[in-house]
């Protein structure tokens, strides 16, 4: 795809006997229980930071996490240090491991391209499972995870995408141009959930697209936990800022289904690209946060959205717009490109004429023929059992293999896959080679390394402290630079990543 990507996962978590108020401290724990890696640096960060072009007072807070915290801190003295109070760690593969309240959170190494990132999203489900077995034998406590984006008590947490983009396209125009596109994508991206939150009519919806497109107020800001916008506007790039962006989107479900997540990013990889080029939307939608959350409810299937013109039209025809111009721009341009944009319109084809034959791609389609086929065999329809309901809901998204209704699509072979588990697992160790996470994993295995961010790594060194700026080696490998040998010292390093910058 020749664009930086990565995803970030907060995991659903649940332990026996353990109030939900304890939570953001069993999370702890269980991440705690994970491989060991070198500390998080927080000294790059800037969360206020406003790609608008300025500095936020303060970041908006969820109410009901607020009460979880308050009670949490209530029911016990605070831990004694500050390793103990949050566990945020990089590991050898590139990826940061960490616990965000009562969620381990995964984020995976910057990869180039889609099956590396696929292969490495699933390496972070099989580290965050491995973690909580390790947290299960350590405690005796039952641990089920999931991988998904609400509980059903009107929380909901996120799988985030981001995006390294060229600094030098105005921000209007990214929002203007990405917004049909983020919000009728749901059709093929979104993992469908039991029931609606948040809404007027959620009595009358059995079933839906999305697990997030009830909880979106905004179409853009900074904040991420309360009043949450389709498009995340923090700025920080973890690179050069007078070149690069880092697009931080959080409206997406958190996917099973590995051909869904790579349709996912792979299209929206292409759009950028055209946004970039100085294509424009298609249309404008009259309200993006009322359309995404219609789409997403619509039993009938019609996938119906107004336009600022006083026009009704498909959501397919937008997606259509879209894939249209990006077989015009890109067609011929590298096989991966190539299986995107069949894919895409394989997808679309089918959505219009059938939507049912997508359940060995769509997790949507899947669940909802797994919660059909029940209902079928009890004789009851979508409004009876509705916590039954969420319950096999919840099911399909488990990380045990033995109890995930979604691994019994994979054990079946009824769920198209697009890596194997020899490269899941090389993930789960090893790190892209064609990004700077090589880099990242390289000190990782062989330096004493204090701390790591995605832009730096500060290492001990006789002595003294050295500090490795990756800012300019974001899109590029250095591992088959001359000055790169198998045992390279940090010197080695040094005059990699020096040599390298200067080609940028």
């Amino acid at each position: 795809m020749d664009r930086l990507m990565g995803l970030e996962t907060e995991y659903g978590l649940f332990i026996d006997g353990i109030d939900v108020s304890d939570l953001t401290r069993e999370a702890r724990e269980v991440v705690q229980s994970g491989p060991i890696g070198a500390p998080w640096d927080y000294d790059e960060e800037s969360p206020l930071q406003d790609l608008r072009g300025f500095r936020a007072s303060r970041l908006k807070t969820n109410p009901a996490d607020d009460q979880v915290e308050r009670t949490s801190r209530s029911h016990g003295p605070r831990p004694r240090t500050p390793h103990e109070e949050h566990v945020d760690r990089v590991l050898t593969n590139g990826a940061r491991l960490y616990h965000d309240h009562g969620h381990p959170e995964y984020s995976t190494p910057e990869c180039l391209n889609l099956r590396d990132l696929i292969a490495h999203d699933r390496a972070g489900e099989r580290i965050v499972w491995t973690a909580a077995q390790n947290y299960r034998q350590r405690t005796g406590r039952t641990v089920t995870v999931y991988k998904n984006n609400t509980d059903y008590h009107g929380m909901s947490y996120g799988c985030h995408e981001n995006y390294l983009m060229q600094r030098d396209l105005p921000f209007e125009h990214l929002v203007v141009g990405l917004l049909p596109f983020l919000v009728t994508r749901i059709l093929y991206a979104g993992s469908g959930k039991v029931g609606a939150e948040g809404t007027g009519d959620r009595e009358s919806i059995g079933y839906q697209l999305s697990q997030r497109a009830d909880f979106f107020d905004e179409i853009a800001s900074v904040d991420t936990l309360h009043h949450r916008p389709l498009i995340n506007t923090r700025d920080e790039p973890h690179a050069d800022r007078h070149r690069w962006r880092r697009l931080h989107l959080i409206c997406g479900d958190a996917n099973l289904s590995e051909y869904a997540a790579a349709l996912k990013l792979g299209t929206t990889a292409l759009v950028l690209t055209m946004l970039e080029r100085g294509y424009g939307a298609p249309v404008e939608l009259k309200d993006p946060i009322e359309a995404i959350r219609r789409i997403s409810h619509d039993l009938t299937q019609c996938w119906l959205v107004e336009l600022s013109d006083g026009r009704t039209i498909p959501a397919i025809d937008i997606q259509r717009a879209y894939l249209l111009a990006a077989e015009e721009l890109f067609s011929g341009r590298d096989e991966e490109t190539g299986w995107v944009l069949r894919e895409w319109a394989a997808v679309l084809d089918d959505l219009e004429a059938n939507p049912q034959c997508l359940g060995d791609r769509l997790d949507w389609v899947a669940k909802r023929d797994m919660l059909e086929s029940f209902l079928e065999m009890e004789n009851k329809d979508w409004s009876e059992d509705a916590d039954l309901l969420r319950s096999i809901d919840l099911e399909y998204h488990n990380l045990d293999p033995e109890r995930g209704l979604f691994w019994t699509l994979r054990q079946e072979g009824t769920s198209r896959c697009l890596t194997d588990d020899g490269a899941i697992q090389a993930a789960m160790h090893s790190p892209p080679q064609d990004t700077r996470a090589f880099l990242r994993g390289l000190c990782l295995n062989r330096f004493d390394v204090k701390s790591v961010s995605w832009g730096r790594v500060l290492v001990r060194h006789r002595r003294r402290m050295v500090e490795l700026d990756l800012r300019q080696t974001v899109n590029g490998s250095l591992k088959s630079s001359p000055q790169m040998p198998a045992n390279a010292t940090l010197e080695d390093v040094i005059e990699s990543i020096a040599e390298f910058s200067s080609r940028r």
